[in-house]
């Protein structure tokens, strides 16, 4: 961070731009930075960003470098629509079979392995990493995970029967939410510029607030989607879940129960907030 203005991180993908759209307009007049969550993942760790929407599983795994921003989320509460599970067999079918895996997730990486092995019965999930496209090896009918935009693009050239919506799978076996990402801000910087992450975070929600309630003209405005279609863009923010109850808390402690459970998490972490109303 450089004096009076913050360097915030931006998910590149189209579930993050309702968050964006109007933030300058809002009044924020900081450095955006973007990339995909596992480069903002990183930003955060080297201090290259003061804040961000990054994987949940980041703020798990180093929970005790950072807060949450409080009430906002990326979530689903059943399907996502962009993380996708693309399989030309049942899911019981994989059992032994290798998986591919896209590098631009930590959060849904980890959901899947836990997924498969808390309600499908895997003894052991067979993951890479892959250096080719994930999307030659779903042509090729090899199963893989997309994640943001990659999977809205798959998911229409290919039969629906091939594709498992993690955050549906999720809910139909936990009855609860799950959060993709929150919005992490580093420990020290709220320490030390609590003023500014306050004030931020009332021009995110405003923001946030007023996409949300011109979600066709938000799309309209967008030239980047052509390929995916106006109306399929605002059905998807609507099913976005942006917000962060008591029931998303719920599954973010669950997620993370299981994730101890499956050897990704030493500990249980703590869930700890900013508290915006101190300032």
């Amino acid at each position: 961070m450089t004096g009076t203005s913050l360097t915030i991180g931006h998910i590149a993908y189209a579930n993050c731009e309702p968050f964006f759209h109007y933030l300058r307009e809002c009044g924020f007049d900081g450095t955006i930075r973007s990339g995909v969550p596992v480069d903002l993942n990183r930003f955060l760790k080297n201090g290259e960003v003061d804040l961000s929407p990054s994987s949940s599983f980041e703020y798990l795994q180093h929970w005790h470098d950072y807060l949450l921003l409080p009430d906002l989320s990326i979530s689903s509460v059943g399907e996502v629509q962009s993380v996708l599970l693309f399989s030309t067999t049942p899911i019981a079918e994989l059992k032994g079979k290798e998986i591919f895996l896209t590098g631009e997730s930590a959060s849904s990486v980890r959901l899947l392995q836990v997924l498969l092995r808390e309600y499908f019965d895997f003894e052991e999930v067979f993951c890479r990493v892959s250096h080719d496209d994930l999307e030659d090896l779903v042509n090729q009918g090899k199963p893989a995970l997309l994640i943001g935009d990659r999977a809205l693009r798959v998911s229409g050239q290919v039969p629906a029967d091939n594709i498992y919506d993690l955050g549906e799978l999720w809910h139909q076996t936990t009855g609860l939410p799950f959060v993709f990402a929150l919005w992490i801000v580093r420990k020290k910087l709220a320490e030390d510029e609590g003023r500014q992450v306050a004030c931020f975070h009332g021009k995110l929600k405003q923001s946030l607030k007023l996409a949300l309630a011109d979600l066709p003209g938000v799309a309209e405005s967008l030239t980047g989607y052509a390929w995916y279609g106006h109306e399929k863009l605002v059905h998807y923010w609507q099913t976005v879940s942006y917000s962060l109850g008591e029931k998303h808390l719920q599954g973010l402690r669950l997620y993370a129960e299981l994730l101890v459970k499956y050897g990704f998490l030493e500990q249980l972490p703590e869930i700890k907030f900013f508290d915006p109303s101190g300032y």
